[in-house]
């Protein structure tokens, strides 16, 4: 009995979510599917420069709720495969351009037209199939209560049932009993198959996907051989470093205890020494320590460890955070130590007496700024440390944008995709 009941419930509460999401699907997909023909229509014509980038974000943010539906009715999973747009979009006209054409390069935004023509046609059938199998039936039960009088002197199809007295009346409510069992078994699979089309539409291609993977691929390939230089640079820092005061100290603690008693005024400037090289050592083992994972961003997270970070530089520093939580461990080390490798990059290399730093999450991305007042000029290249803020953001699937023209200002935006804790 409770599982019959159950399953009245389910099937009821997913006609209702097809019914509801019917006019997101006939009306938005439609009204959006127009606007986005019309406006790339008028392309040539100049209109469609400054309307298109305003329709194609109604339609992703209207993607992106079929995507987001799709995962908390139905557990599918539809990829976001957008490509971002560059930091230094110029603004203005030229700037619309720019947004114009990246968006029509995109394929993502054909994928988004396909699927809005999908879903306002296969798309909504489905949808209304799923609830008229559960709203259906009532009116084969209202013509069994008497609403079949109305129809004595013609007949009534309801389905394959000719209605006109009450045996016939009585045989529509029998339909519609087995089709309302149809609709308890049926309303959810129809809604998954709506979800199930909008994939086959919006998800990205198999080339797409190689890329994707081999993109991936050469970026942990990047990680091991950034983590094994790092291991190294450990190794070289504590043999160079601390290990070497430390053996240091340790012969001297041997003079002293020979000297202890023959020549003590000598024992105590040997300890002095070693007392030095002990506080020395601890100084190194710190900034080895801090070098690998500081405490402060394991103890309050990114945002107050960048800010730490910016009171150490030698110029006046800037820093604005917004993050509403936590990311996980590994992007927030990422994050940070591509900062600090940018910060260092600006005060070395740019000759700047100025530093802003900007931290936010939005839209499922962390997005970090670090911007100079320096001479300009820095590039993404071999050899150049940016290339290694981009390796090392691209381990997470980040993006690095650099905007340094000649005389500056330098802007450093890296984009980390993530969800806060």
């Amino acid at each position: 009995m409770r599982t019959a009941q159950g399953r009245v419930r389910t099937a009821l509460l997913t006609g209702g979510r097809a019914f509801v999401l019917s006019f997101a699907s006939i009306a938005g997909s439609t009204t959006l599917f127009v606007l986005s023909v019309l406006s790339i229509a008028f392309v040539l014509l100049g209109i469609g420069l400054v309307t298109t980038p305003w329709v194609m974000e109604a339609v992703r943010k209207h993607a992106n709720q079929r995507r987001l539906l799709a995962a908390e009715w139905s557990d599918i999973r539809i990829p976001v495969p957008y490509r971002p747009f560059p930091k230094d979009v110029r603004t203005g006209f030229t700037g619309q351009v720019e947004r114009t054409t990246l968006l029509l390069k995109d394929p993502a935004t054909w994928r988004d037209l396909r699927w809005l023509l999908l879903d306002m046609t296969a798309g909504y059938v489905v949808l209304v199939l799923a609830f008229a199998l559960l709203v259906f039936p009532l009116e084969g039960f209202v013509l069994a209560a008497g609403l079949w009088r109305v129809f004595e002197d013609s007949t009534y199809w309801y389905g394959f049932v000719p209605v006109s007295s009450q045996a016939t009346g009585l045989a529509a409510a029998a339909l519609g009993i087995a089709i309302f069992h149809v609709g308890l078994f049926a309303s959810k699979p129809l809604l998954r198959l709506h979800f199930v089309l909008a994939r086959s539409a919006l998800a990205p291609t198999q080339e797409e996907l190689a890329r994707r993977i081999a993109r991936l691929t050469e970026t942990r390939h990047e990680a091991v051989d950034t983590a094994a230089s790092e291991l190294r640079r450990i190794e070289r820092d504590l043999h160079d470093g601390a290990q070497a005061r430390l053996v240091a100290m340790g012969m001297n603690l041997g003079t002293i205890e020979a000297l202890v008693e023959k020549d003590p005024a000598e024992a105590k400037k040997l300890l002095a020494m070693a007392r030095t090289s002990s506080a020395e050592a601890l100084t190194e083992l710190r900034d080895l320590v801090r070098g690998i994972h500081p405490p402060v961003l394991a103890e309050r997270g990114l945002g107050d460890a960048v800010k730490a970070l910016a009171l150490r530089m030698p110029v006046p520093s800037e820093v604005t955070v917004e993050l509403p939580g936590r990311a996980d461990a590994p992007v927030e080390s990422a994050a940070y130590f591509a900062v600090s490798e940018a910060l260092t990059n600006a005060v070395k290399h740019a000759a700047a007496d100025r530093l802003w730093v900007d931290v936010h999450h939005a839209d499922g991305m962390l997005r970090i700024s670090v911007t100079d007042n320096g001479r300009g000029g820095a590039a993404v290249g071999a050899g150049s440390g940016l290339g290694g803020i981009e390796r090392r953001l691209g381990t997470f699937d980040g993006v690095l944008a650099v905007s340094s023209p000649a005389g500056g200002p330098t802007m450093v935006t890296m984009e980390i995709p993530c969800a806060l804790s």
